[in-house]
């Protein structure tokens, strides 16, 4: 880890501690810009996988005193992992399984844009009428349980250093969540304008005061959004193992479920702060975590081992080093395919499809090595077979 002090020969108001050996420029301009907000505690944290996002980078974590900012959560609410152990072996999944295992979930679960022709059931979907931007989709929400979503969401087969087969998903709170962030966006926009009269670095950071009527509503909004991105992994996973259950008996023998999108309140240097992780894994000690590869590398289970400069948080993956424009511009679909070698997928049928392609991401493994003082090692996965959303 390093600590970044000064920036075009000046010392910033708040240092940055990166666990990345290096930061893309876009990326440390925002970096810059949230350590310069208002209420910001202590210093920006930042992981290895850090890239550009809206206003704050993925890959970062910043705790504020009575401050809460909708870009800094995320536009995807709740995004995350779940990941269950089962108790076959790798040769209890040859590749002819796999093969129509993959096509199967395909024809079965919503990709992409796709949603349920029936509404399924969700307990707490009530809980939405007390929020008008929920209130508003409470009906189309109840379509998008259990649905994967596009860009880099994705269901995966892996397995252990002991051959045991995992399933892994990658998914959050569908336009749920999305609608929500833009719509409190917009909100803390004018509450930024109206009450803190100051202009910020970048629009993108706007923000409420938890302790406003408009915070504590944006506050309640997101963690309902956690809830049905939780719900959504659910139920995924229970229809993922539903096929496979057509192919080959298992049982469960262990389970991980995850969020790195979200902001919660927690006590850090014996203060009271809103910690936000934007595609950061809550890293306490003993506290389990997901942290995949890019679709045909390795993935990793964790253990937090509760640093407190880090904010007891860690990487939630590998990190772009290319965008999905350069991506499907510059790959062709041989490179993609010959990356992929060994994992069973989806044929590649356009170059619109690479924008996920192994290339586009950093190096998993040193990814891992550069937050060793964050987090152990519980199992290392290797991916067998990939359906992306």
């Amino acid at each position: 880890m390093k600590i970044i002090e000064e920036y075009n020969g000046k010392k910033l108001p708040h240092p940055i501690y990166s666990w990345a050996d290096e930061i893309e420029e876009e990326a440390f301009n925002q970096a810059v810009n949230i350590v310069r907000m208002p209420n910001l505690y202590k210093h920006l944290a930042i992981m290895p996988d850090v890239h550009s996002g809206y206003g704050m980078p993925i890959g970062g974590v910043a705790a504020f005193v009575n401050v809460i900012i909708p870009y800094a959560v995320g536009v995807d609410i709740g995004c995350g992992m779940i990941a269950r152990r089962l108790n076959i072996k790798k040769e209890d999944l040859p590749k002819e399984i796999l093969g129509m295992f993959i096509n199967r979930v395909k024809k079965k679960i919503p990709l992409g844009f796709e949603h349920h022709k029936k509404p399924r059931h969700w307990d707490k979907i009530d809980e939405f009428d007390d929020i008008y931007i929920l209130r508003i989709q409470k009906k189309e929400a109840l379509h998008q349980l259990g649905t994967l979503g596009g860009g880099n969401h994705f269901i995966e087969v892996d397995y252990d250093q002991e051959g045991y087969v995992w399933i892994m998903i990658h998914s959050g709170s569908r336009h749920v969540g999305k609608e929500t962030a833009d719509y409190y966006h917009r909100l803390a926009v004018e509450f930024v304008e109206k009450y803190y009269k100051k202009t910020l670095s970048d629009k993108n950071l706007s923000f409420f005061y938890l302790d406003s009527k408009e915070g504590q509503e944006y506050f309640k909004a997101m963690n309902l959004c956690l809830d049905f991105a939780y719900e959504n992994r659910y139920q995924l996973m229970e229809d993922v193992l539903d096929i496979l259950h057509t192919f080959v008996y298992f049982e469960i023998i262990d389970e991980v479920h995850i969020h790195h999108n979200f902001a919660s309140v927690e006590r850090h240097f014996d203060r009271e702060v809103i910690v936000h992780r934007k595609g950061a894994v809550l890293a306490d000690k003993g506290v389990r975590g997901i942290i995949p590869g890019s679709m045909g590398t390795k993935s990793y289970i964790t253990k937090g081992k509760g640093n407190p400069l880090s904010f007891k948080s860690s990487s939630h993956g590998a990190g772009r080093v290319m965008s999905r424009h350069k991506a499907m511009k510059t790959l062709t679909i041989q490179e993609v395919e010959e990356a992929m070698k060994g994992v069973v997928h989806l044929p590649f049928k356009s170059k619109r499809q690479l924008d996920e392609a192994p290339q586009a991401y950093k190096d998993i493994d040193e990814v891992i090595k550069q937050e060793e003082d964050l987090i152990n090692i519980e199992y290392i996965l290797k991916p067998m077979a990939v359906v992306k959303g």
